[in-house]
């Protein structure tokens, strides 16, 4: 949920009008007792601080429990310091919860709406005769005043959380969920202290703060390591999860983008950069993202203990930064000037650094120590399925390629055909089209020339063709001497203008041997011809067989027979 620039000056300035000089009509309207205990003052101030630095977060819910102690201090003090506590506490909180620098109108937003609730739920207090450092024990009347006053701010809270979530945040999400569910029960729970807290503190002095506050911060505190735990465990858990579904992926750029997705999806992320080292120990940047959006790979130009990513790399440690202060002496061209929090990590494999994964936040403090320790987990699995899915593109490169001309071989382009024809069976193509072409004489070739040379001749050609065809169709190797194309959506003229210029540019153009039998070392130049044979499916064809049988036989009986050096079509 964003709010505009302009709805956020709205909220300064409503904060301005409303906020300071409330205060000091508060201050002569409502005036703090008479003979007021600085010290005890304090230590309000200072539970109210400990309670709001420590949230109980159930649920994966956090959950601001300060009314409590503000139920005690209106009854002790009135509502002006119980409003200089509120304000203190909400300060606090928001400052724990770690909002960035965009979403720093929450601290006017919430600071105007408890002093609303402060004035009003007070003022409705007085109104019913309510009195500061009322007496329990004339009987029922004071009790139930001041159990109507925690009432009604509850409810005055409530109504302007739902006021802010509609007119401030535009949100269409229902308002009474698990949030509201678990803070009501929580307040619930919590109120009885306050009454507790408010009588033993006009009995027993500051103490009562020991005897209340202490055991509650105790367990607040312990709720949160239990709760850290929680979240270090799942995070455990998920990069087990993480590391499988890594394993699984056989393509390098799928393995860097799941990588990539996982961690933007548990961190706070607004820069991802993966780098590699290379052999010459030079760094590459092999994924960019900014913002969400793939970014154009740029070269770092950094070297070892230079940067960030250098000092990762040079010192093998994995750094933790919380705002742009700490890092500042770092000379980091590369990061963006925007970047606060930063995560290096050294990618190892072997016990060898192969590269280096930073990431980057605009908010303060937005990563922890534990979750530098999951993503120095995540970088290891990163880095064995990176090189697994490596060698398996290897592999599978080496199955499915030329090893001379570096053209597909027949096995990648029999697949090929045969998922075309599916797609036109099922009429996500309309046609198809195929040439073979056939260099003429290539065996005078090898023999004046040697075998190397008909090599150099092979290499060339190929290259001649890739250039021509690009990405409008699939070009392979057949074999020997033999190439195919295969061009999706192609008419039998379309192919047959393709390829008379690549039997142009193969008859204008001489080939250059460097490498032939003549004896000496200058180059030779040499000229060949090469014949084309074209059918189309579905006109000529209806099965990928008939379609190489009927392009084959065009080249030979329209081609070849006919004198060589010529593109012929398939006819029935």
């Amino acid at each position: 949920m964003t709010v505009s620039p302009a709805k956020k000056k709205w909220i300064l300035l409503c904060w301005l009008l409303l906020v300071p000089p409330g205060l000091v009509i508060t201050y002569n309207v409502f005036p703090p007792p008479a003979g007021l205990n600085a010290i005890d003052v304090f230590g309000f101030l200072v539970l109210s601080a400990v309670v709001a630095s420590m949230p109980m977060v159930i649920n994966g819910i956090p959950i601001f429990m300060i009314q409590w102690v503000s139920v005690a201090v209106f009854l002790r003090y009135g509502v002006f310091i119980e409003m200089i506590t509120v304000q203190l506490s909400i300060l606090i909180l928001l400052l724990k919860l770690r909002i960035p620098r965009e979403g720093m109108f929450r601290l006017p937003l919430n600071s105007a709406m408890f002093f609303i609730v402060s004035f009003l739920s007070g003022a409705f207090y007085y109104y019913l005769g309510g009195t500061i450092v009322p007496d329990f024990k004339e009987g029922m009347g004071p009790f139930w005043l001041g159990l109507a006053y925690a009432a009604v701010y509850y409810v005055l809270n409530q109504l302007i959380l739902i006021l802010n979530q509609r007119v401030i945040y535009r949100s269409t999400e229902p308002f009474f969920g698990k949030d509201f569910v678990w803070e009501t029960v929580t307040t619930v729970i919590t109120l009885p202290l306050g009454f507790v807290l408010y009588m033993l503190h006009r009995d027993l002095g500051i103490m009562a703060l020991l005897f209340i506050g202490g055991p509650f911060a105790s367990i607040s505190l312990i709720l949160k390591m239990y709760d850290s735990t929680q979240h270090v465990n799942e995070y455990l858990q998920k990069a087990a999860e993480i590391g499988h579904q890594l394993a699984e992926r056989v393509n390098v750029n799928e393995v860097t983008d799941l990588f990539l997705q996982k961690l933007t999806e548990m961190l706070p992320i607004d820069y991802a950069y993966v780098l590699e080292i290379q052999d010459n120990d030079d760094i590459n940047l092999a994924r960019r993202v900014e913002d969400g959006m793939v970014m154009p790979n740029t070269h770092m130009g950094l070297r070892k203990n230079q940067g960030i990513s250098g000092t990762v790399w040079g010192t093998g440690k994995p750094v933790l930064f919380g705002s742009r202060i700490e890092w500042r002496h770092i000379v980091s061209a590369n990061i963006p000037v925007d970047a606060e929090s930063i995560l290096g990590i050294p990618m190892t494999k072997n016990g060898k650094i192969v590269g280096v994964v930073v990431l980057a936040s605009r908010r303060k403090r937005a990563y922890e120590k534990s979750q530098l320790m999951i993503v120095d987990i995540l970088c290891s699995h990163y880095a064995i399925a990176i090189e697994n899915a490596r060698h398996y593109e290897q592999t599978k490169e080496e199955s499915e390629r030329c090893s001379l001309t570096k053209l597909h071989n027949y096995r990648y382009f029999e697949k090929v055909l045969y998922r075309e024809f599916e797609m036109l069976e099922k009429n996500l193509r309309e046609r198809l089209a195929l040439i073979i072409l056939d260099i003429d004489h290539f065996k005078a070739v090898n023999d004046t020339y040697g075998h190397q040379s008909g090599n150099e001749v092979l290499k060339e050609l190929a290259s001649r063709i890739e250039n021509i065809v690009g990405d409008s169709g699939s070009v392979a190797r057949y074999g020997g001497e033999e190439f195919v194309i295969l061009l999706p959506e192609v008419t039998s003229r379309e192919a047959y203008n393709l390829a008379e210029l690549i039997r142009e540019s193969i008859a204008n153009w001489p080939f250059i041997l460097s490498q032939h039998l003549e004896g000496n070392s200058h180059s030779l130049s040499i000229k060949i011809t090469a014949s084309f044979g074209i059918a189309t499916a579905p006109e000529d064809a209806d099965d990928p067989l008939a379609l190489i049988r009927h392009a084959d036989r065009a080249l030979y009986v329209g081609a070849k027979r006919a004198g060589r050096n010529r593109v012929a079509a398939y006819v029935k």
